[in-house]
């Protein structure tokens, strides 16, 4: 790890959004035209999207919504339950509560900090309506298992794949294949539309309900919106939200699309270097990932000891933020309000959970001055 001082004198940011002129033009023009709504910029990222996953998507304002609507487009309502990891952004638990659903907290392989699928197996019960696979940190877990267990059951499949765009399972793309995907595209994900998400799904059913729920569930308003028109003689047959994307939005995501090999590259050459340098110590665990395959959108290690809050305190002081991904849901008062769900594997592990620095705009040089001001921290430790 040669020349890894040179990086102490400024802030290495743990995420990032990596915007560039292209974009900024992008939007301009949409404001020139005067139709910020949703409209042609929308059908265009739509369209890209449909060609890149090789399956049908619809845009909405954030994962969140992707997810929430997603769920609701396969019927998960109230008193239904859907098994979901704990260990995932508070958005995969909001998202199934949005439905009057409760979310069932299940355990993560330690290996891959994914859903795992026997534990799931041990909470299901006739109130489980789906099951949320969380893609954490770009990995997909024991995805074939997952939809085995759903298909013997009658459970529907809502990937929450927010980490997870571009990445291979078994050769083909997540979003691809499988029942229902869900993709954000948030500020600093693989891709950015500033806010955003997507449902992608070949489920067409599905897709028309999404279509019409994000923007009120206004029966057949997407058409309009295309066409620069509205509706203004409608009706409405169930609950709609408003969630549709913005032309602003879809501009800067059509943009940052074509820049996407450009991102993936970057990222797992970025994944591979944490890899090289980090693989040969005894502090650290690394997660069970192959980055030939995987475009990460975190970089997570589990320390083997050491203060995860001093180490992090101590990476900051040396121009480094790091972070930690996720706190556990079933440990939020709003979903254990007694304190008495309790997940033995997820609480051991997720003290130890560590998120480095991971963008576009950083360097292999950063990469290892990171790595080697992590490594010397620990040994003090």
């Amino acid at each position: 790890m040669e020349g890894v001082g040179v990086m102490a004198k400024r802030l290495i940011r743990l995420s990032k959004s990596v915007i560039g002129e292209a974009e900024k033009q992008a939007v301009l023009g949409v404001m020139d035209r005067e139709y910020l709504g949703m409209g042609s910029e929308v059908e265009e990222f739509e369209n890209l999207l449909t060609s890149f996953f090789g399956r049908p998507t619809v845009c909405v304002n954030s994962g969140t919504a992707a997810l929430h609507l997603a769920l609701q487009g396969v019927g998960v309502g109230s008193g239904d339950e859907v098994l979901v990891q704990s260990i995932t952004y508070l958005s995969s638990f909001q998202a199934i509560t949005a439905t009057g659903a409760k979310p069932i907290p299940c355990e993560v392989d330690p290996v891959t900090i994914t859903l795992d699928i026997k534990d799931a197996e041990k909470r299901l019960t006739n109130k489980t309506k789906a099951v949320m696979p969380v893609h954490y940190a770009g990995g997909i877990g024991k995805l074939d298992e997952i939809y085995a267990f759903a298909e013997s059951n009658g459970l529907r499949v809502v990937e929450d794949a927010a980490h997870t765009l571009g990445s291979l399972y078994n050769e083909s793309k997540v979003g691809g294949f499988g029942d229902i995907a869900c993709f954000s595209f948030d500020g600093i994900k693989n891709i950015t539309s500033g806010e955003g998400g997507a449902v992608v799904t070949g489920d067409e059913s599905v897709l028309q309900k999404v279509r019409d729920a994000r923007l009120l569930g206004v029966e057949k308003d997407t058409e309009k919106r295309f066409a620069g028109q509205r509706s203004w003689d409608f009706d409405v047959h169930y609950q709609g939200w408003r969630y549709h994307m913005s032309n602003i939005m879809a501009a800067i995501g059509i943009e940052q699309l074509k820049r996407f090999p450009e991102f993936a590259a970057k990222r797992q050459k970025l994944a591979k270097r944490y890899q090289e340098n980090l693989s040969k110590t005894d502090s650290i665990e690394l997660l069970e990932q192959d980055f030939d395959f995987i475009v990460p959108h975190i970089f997570v290690i589990k320390l083997k000891s050491g203060n995860r809050d001093g180490v992090r305190k101590n990476m900051l002081e040396k121009g480094i933020e790091t972070g930690f991904h996720y706190q556990p849901n079933h440990l939020l008062t709003f979903y254990n309000p007694d304190g008495s769900y309790t997940l033995p594997i997820t609480e051991q592990i997720f003290p130890r959970l560590l998120t480095l620095p991971l963008h576009p705009d950083l360097e292999e040089l950063d990469v290892d001055y990171i790595c080697s001001q992590l490594l010397e921290i620990l040994s003090q430790n």
